[in-house]
C-alpha cells in the first residue's frame, strides 16, 4: 500500500470534509464524523504516513481517492 507521507493536518481535514465528513469537536486532536464513522486527526505537521494511512482506511477511502480530494 503506498504511503501518504507529508500530509499537513489542515489539508487532511479539508480533504475529509470533501469526502463527506465534518468536524465534531476540536482540541489536541480534530474529531470528525460522517454520522456513522468517527475519525481522529492529530494536530501536528506533517501527520505520520502510517497514521494518515490508517485514518484514510478508517474513513472507507483508498489512498488514491484521498489524494484526489487533496
Amino acid at each position: 500500500m503506498p504511503k501518504l507521507a507529508g500530509v499537513n493536518h489542515l489539508d487532511a481535514v479539508r480533504a475529509l470534509e470533501k469526502a463527506g465528513f465534518w468536524i465534531a469537536r476540536q482540541g489536541k486532536h480534530i474529531v470528525m464524523t460522517d454520522g456513522t464513522r468517527v475519525l481522529t486527526v492529530p494536530r501536528h505537521n506533517p501527520v505520520n504516513a502510517i497514521t494518515m494511512g490508517n485514518i484514510v482506511r478508517d474513513a472507507g477511502l483508498t489512498n488514491d481517492e484521498f489524494r484526489k480530494f487533496l
